[in-house]
């Protein structure tokens, strides 16, 4: 999450996630080709069908540049954040980001990309300019997405994954596992920026939009996908940022915080491919967290409606003393992120209090605001190689 919108829905299915074997290139321009081979890491697309009918694409890195056998190597599942893709963490150059070194670290990386970006944007019988395309909350990312994508990992590798999330990414798997679900097939989660409250977020433009219930009324515009990813404004921005002396590191400064350590020839590979789109009732949910400062399902905000929805005029709460207190966790949160806020992490780690001490490793940088955490060029030293050991520890 970081725009200057309101924020980052959980149904949960019984139903087992239909998958689709197929390894052959999505697109042309498919990850893959535009991301991954051309720093000559090896690269397979995949896809699988949610149970909600979602078509979503995969990327597996099997290997890293200096070879070897694949198969049997630890797999490690990366999950991005709101209006982001799998493409986040392959923005970065290959010895500074988390993929690449996972992959050169003997893992097998396998890269989600949640419903509505631009390689996850199928449905068996849907199309983007179908409202009902768009009528999904995080509660559905939970449910159906993760679900899927790790199923499919597991079912592919034959062994638990490890986890590693940034920002709405964290919300997915902590959500998940405080109902109890993919436990058996986790080892361990990695949670970059973690987002489960949000009621004291520090960007006044989200808490305002929030307050305000700017999407709330854009949806009831007729508008079901919210995209801020115009590529009419990220060329001219693109352009904007080229000319010397102009430094759009800052850009995000309003909604994410000052990040501290962006290198300025990371903004146009952003802007080629983000940000990407997710619903406007996506946004409405995140919007109803920070005002309530809760962490629960979609509100339909009738009684009727939750009653149909959930069996109770209000929406159930996702309960985080509820997450298994030997499950490994590692945290990296900083203490200029004005989106997954100290006091709101501080809240999350006070619910963690009871979690087995080898199982919970803290890792806070006091400078670092949301996006340092998957584009920051010093990212690696700071925090991925304490990841890569934490991995190596589970």
């Amino acid at each position: 999450m970081y725009i200057a919108l309101p924020l980052p829905d959980i149904a949960v299915g019984s139903r087992t996630s239909r998958f689709s074997f197929i390894q052959d290139d999505i697109s042309n321009d498919g990850v893959c080709k535009s991301m991954v081979e051309p720093q000559g890491y090896a690269c397979e697309e995949h896809t699988v069908t949610t149970q909600d009918d979602y078509i979503l694409s995969l990327q597996r890195i099997p290997l890293g540049r200096s070879g070897g056998t694949a198969g049997n190597r630890p797999p490690v599942l990366l999950q991005h954040g709101l209006v982001s893709d799998g493409v986040i963490w392959l923005l970065l150059p290959p010895e500074s980001s988390l993929a690449f070194s996972l992959a050169d670290n003997g893992y097998e990386v396998w890269i989600a990309n949640s419903r509505g970006t631009k390689y996850s944007s199928g449905h068996t019988s849907l199309t983007l300019n179908d409202s009902a395309y768009w009528d999904w909350t995080w509660d559905e990312l939970v449910s159906y997405d993760l679900s899927a994508t790790v199923q499919y990992v597991h079912s592919q590798t034959g062994q638990k994954l490890h986890y590693a999330g940034h920002s709405l990414g964290t919300l997915m798997v902590l959500s998940a596992l405080s109902k109890n679900q993919l436990v058996t097939m986790l080892r361990s989660a990695a949670l970059l920026s973690p987002i489960a409250y949000l009621g004291q977020i520090t960007t006044a433009l989200t808490k305002i939009a929030a307050d305000t219930y700017i999407a709330e009324a854009v949806r009831g515009l007729g508008i079901n996908e919210f995209d801020t990813g115009d590529k009419v404004i990220n060329g001219f921005l693109k352009q904007i940022c080229q000319n010397p002396g102009v430094d759009c590191t800052n850009m995000w400064t309003a909604s994410t915080g000052q990040n501290c350590c962006l290198n300025s020839s990371i903004i146009n590979v952003y802007l080629d491919h983000e940000p990407q789109p997710t619903s406007t009732k996506n946004m409405i949910h995140l919007a109803q967290m920070i005002r309530t400062g809760t962490i629960n399902m979609y509100d339909y905000n009738k009684k009727e409606e939750n009653v149909k929805h959930y069996g109770q005029p209000t929406p159930p709460a996702y309960n985080m003393t509820n997450i298994p207190q030997d499950f490994p966790l590692f945290l990296g949160y900083g203490g200029a992120d004005a989106l997954a806020d100290v006091q709101d992490v501080k809240r999350l780690l006070s619910i963690l209090k009871d979690h087995q001490g080898d199982k919970l490793v803290l890792n806070y940088r006091d400078n670092y605001a949301h996006l340092d955490f998957v584009m920051s060029e010093n990212a690696k030293e700071a925090v991925y190689d304490s990841i890569i050991a934490f991995f190596k520890l589970q």
